[in-house]
């Protein structure tokens, strides 16, 4: 009997796909995505990598937000899930009924939404950006005099609004992991651990943002690692990060910044539940039965595709 990888490497090529994988699943699918042609790496270079590259399938190991955005850009494709069920708390904190009546009691605004969000969502948006474009995409709309209705992260918008002084209305949305980081535990862990250098994602509260060294999306902290001379670092994001970390940097030391602190339920759990619902097992399950399929309304598709294809034009 072959081993589960090599199914799923036979399963495949049979079927024209590739794989590509978020930094937050697990070690073995990281590997396995890169060990077969496909990518591992944020979700709108997921989705670009699926577009651009002559599968016929494309099965996303991340979450359902992540699904959709391959489907928005590659609607003429198959996109499969692992698993439907793994969403994301700012998707679900975001309903489009409920957004959509804010948009529309603030028409003056520009409508920005994180790619964290359902394809209703984008659709309803006039940019989508990434936690590494926000800045820069915020600051250009602020320079054409753009007040902006930002979605659905409270904590990248309030890191946004700080940083461009924009003028920002913010939708109250939040990451259950990064949420769950406590600055007066890391304000501890940084006297324990002086030279190291603390990295954050800036989903995470102001608090914790106020202590980091370096905040920036998951590949502005990946390379942090890899390009700085700190040998010690504190890591305030999804601990499945770890593994592209220490491939990149085996000779660093990577401490994961704690969740312990008022009102935390264990010392470090920066682990999103939804992503651990990606498993070897349900990739063949998927690319052998073709369940799990992303099925998007092709005018929603199209309305979305546009918000993104802005940040991909503005990212050129």
């Amino acid at each position: 009997m072959h081993s589960i990888t090599e199914q799923i490497k036979t399963a495949l090529t049979a079927n024209n796909a590739v794989l590509v994988a978020h930094y937050y699943v697990s070690a073995e699918l990281q590997t396995l995505a890169e060990e077969t042609g496909g990518i591992v790496s944020d979700s709108l270079e997921m989705a670009r990598f699926g577009q651009n590259c002559d599968a016929d399938t494309i099965v996303v190991a991340g979450v359902k937000f992540m699904g959709e955005t391959a489907k928005i850009l590659s609607p003429e494709k198959t996109v499969l899930m692992l698993d439907k069920n793994a969403t994301c708390s700012l998707d679900l904190d975001c309903p489009i009924e409920e957004f959509s009546k804010f948009c529309d009691q603030h028409p003056d605004r520009t409508v920005v939404v994180y790619a964290n969000t359902s394809a209703e969502v984008k659709a309803r948006a006039d940019w989508v950006v990434t936690s590494g474009s926000a800045l820069k995409v915020v600051e250009y709309l602020k320079e054409q005099g753009k007040k902006i209705l930002w979605a659905p992260d409270k904590h990248l918008g309030n890191y946004v609004q700080q940083e461009t002084g924009a003028d920002m209305l913010i939708w109250q949305g939040s990451c259950v992991v990064h949420e769950r980081f406590k600055a007066d535990a890391l304000a501890i862990l940084k006297k324990h651990h002086p030279q190291a250098c603390v990295l954050v994602h800036p989903e995470s509260p102001q608090s914790v943002v106020d202590l980091a060294d370096v905040v920036g999306s998951t590949t502005v902290l990946i390379n942090a690692v890899r390009d700085r001379d700190e040998q010690t670092f504190i890591v305030a994001t999804d601990n499945g990060i770890f593994h592209k970390m220490r491939e990149m940097a085996p000779h660093k030391s990577l401490i994961e910044a704690p969740t312990a602190g008022q009102g935390a339920h264990c010392e470090s759990c920066a682990h999103c539940e939804w992503m651990a619902m990606n498993t070897l097992d349900n990739c063949l399950s998927s690319l052998n039965t073709g369940n799990n399929e992303i099925l998007i309304d092709p005018s929603v598709n199209q309305k979305a595709k546009e918000s993104i294809q802005k940040l991909l034009n503005f990212t050129a």
